[in-house]
Parts: C-alpha cells; sequence; structure tokens
C-alpha cells in the first residue's frame, strides 16, 4: 500500500513539482500570454527538444549503479519498465504542460527563427545525432578532437567554450544533477527498494561534497561532446551559434529548457525507483 499511494504521488504531482522547481531554480513568473499548444509541440521539433526529451531514457540505465545494482539484473522487467517511464509522448507532454504555463509567444518565436535558418537546420540536425550516439565511441573521438583543437587551433576552442558556457548560462547542471541523484535516492529508500531510507539534508550534503571535482568532470565532458558534435562547422559558424546563444532572449529560453529537462529526468527517475521496488533481481537479459 505504502509503495502504489507513493506511486500514486509522484504520478498526480508531477506537473505540480516541475512548477515548483521551475520556480524556485529559475524564479520565473508566469507570462502574461503564453504560446498555444499546437505552436509549442512544432516549438519541441523545430529546436531539436523532442530528442533531447527522449534522449533521457538512455540514462535509465545508471540509475540502478547509484544503488550499487546493475540494470541487467532485472531482465526482462527493466526492459518493460523502462519503456513506460521514459515513453517518449509522456515525456514530451509533460514539457508541453509545462512550457504552457511558462513560455510566451515573443521568446517561443526568437529561438525557432534561429532555428529554422540554414545553420539552425544543420544545427539541430547534429544536435539529434548527438542525442542518440554511442557515449562510449563518441567520448573517446571527441576528446581526441579537443586535444587536437587544444594543441592547434585556440580560437576554435575558445568559440566552443564560449558556446558551452553559453547553453548552460545560469551555471545550474551541476546543482540540476545532485538535485536528480537526491531524489531518485530519496524515491528509492521510501519505496523500499533499498534497505534504508536517508536524511534529506545529510545526503544533500554528501552529494555535494564531490561538487567540484564533479563540475570539473562535466566541463571536460561537455567541451569533448560539443568537440564532436560540431567536428564539421567552422570556427566562424561556432562563433554565430555562440553569439546567437548569448542573447538574453535565448539565454531565456535555454534556462527554460533546461530546468524543464532536468524536472523531467528528476520525476521519471522517482517513478524508476517505485517500479523497481516491484522487481525482482537475478533474471539476466
Amino acid at each position: 500500500m505504502q509503495q502504489r499511494a507513493f506511486r500514486a504521488t509522484v504520478n498526480a504531482s508531477g506537473r505540480v513539482i516541475a512548477m515548483a522547481f521551475l520556480a524556485l531554480v529559475l524564479g520565473l513568473t508566469l507570462p502574461a500570454r503564453a504560446a498555444d499548444r499546437d505552436k509549442l509541440v512544432a516549438f519541441l521539433q523545430v529546436t531539436g527538444f523532442d530528442v533531447a526529451l527522449d534522449s533521457i531514457a538512455l540514462a535509465a540505465e545508471d540509475a540502478p549503479m547509484m544503488l550499487g545494482m546493475r540494470a541487467k539484473e532485472f531482465g526482462y522487467q527493466w526492459k518493460s519498465a523502462a519503456e513506460e517511464v521514459f515513453d517518449s509522448t509522456l515525456m514530451r507532454g509533460m514539457a508541453v504542460d509545462i512550457l504552457e504555463k511558462t513560455l510566451n509567444d515573443a521568446l517561443l518565436n526568437h529561438a525557432a527563427a534561429f532555428y529554422a535558418t540554414p545553420l539552425g537546420l544543420r544545427l539541430v540536425e547534429v544536435e539529434n545525432a548527438s542525442h542518440m550516439a554511442e557515449d562510449e565511441p563518441k567520448r573517446a573521438e571527441g576528446e581526441r578532437l579537443l586535444a587536437e583543437i587544444t594543441e592547434t587551433d585556440p580560437e576554435r576552442l575558445a568559440q566552443i567554450k564560449r558556446m558551452n558556457d553559453a547553453i548552460d548560462g545560469a551555471g545550474l547542471a551541476v546543482r540540476a544533477v545532485q538535485e536528480i541523484q537526491l531524489r531518485f535516492l530519496m524515491a528509492a529508500g521510501q519505496a523500499g527498494v533499498i534497505g534504508r531510507t536517508f536524511d534529506e539534508n545529510e545526503l544533500r550534503e554528501l552529494l555535494s561534497q564531490d561538487e567540484d571535482k564533479m563540475r570539473e568532470s562535466m566541463q571536460a565532458s561537455a567541451m569533448a561532446n560539443s568537440a564532436w558534435t560540431y567536428r564539421d562547422f567552422s570556427t566562424e559558424e561556432i562563433e554565430t551559434y555562440a553569439a546567437a546563444l548569448e542573447d538574453e532572449r535565448m539565454q531565456q529560453v535555454y534556462d527554460l529548457m533546461n530546468a524543464i529537462q532536468w524536472e523531467i529526468m528528476a520525476n521519471r527517475f522517482e517513478a524508476l525507483a517505485v517500479r523497481m521496488a516491484g522487481m525482482t533481481r537475478g533474471e539476466e537479459l
């Protein structure tokens, strides 16, 4: 009964929690006139945000590692649960629900206009492909490219860093990852997945201990990822992209989209923790 009640709480209050999280992180005020739903669905596609949301599912197998487990220990139960929890239609719907309340026409039109340009269309194409590419080959090649750029092309290196800084203009990525980890671990404890519960303050303090190391690792990973993703773009095109991202209106859009993606990931990881409580271990895929 406790697990069922917790599951209902997570699913029923997801959108309320999302709005509270967004307001807390970004200090958002709701726009006087938000964009309509059809335009928002098109906005997800033209910006590639739909594929970015779909890629959240790729992180599902990392969740059990936080508990000292492996996804394949749960066999086909895992595959079924992950497909349901990280259903793309569900996650896109959650994003549109939040955007309806937070994104106005002016910001939507500004971002959509850039991504509808020839450069914007190419950027979305490669970013979509990057989201779904295999991690290990991409990471290895990205690190090789980054080392080469660092050695031979300081201007390109500077523009890639400038672009990455603009993508997370508020500098909240590390805090967001910590919050996702905390919410998953708290949910796993409450759902009985592991043999203990956590004190939220103690867990938050524990997760913050490696914050500097995590920030450094995430920045290095982002640089390697960008070196790979934008490898076929000229330095001038990357500079143009960075300048577009630095525009105050685009910064507002990206702060919002980042927060939405993080909230949906945290929400879905909480739901996954609840599903894990009903699984049995030992059946390898």
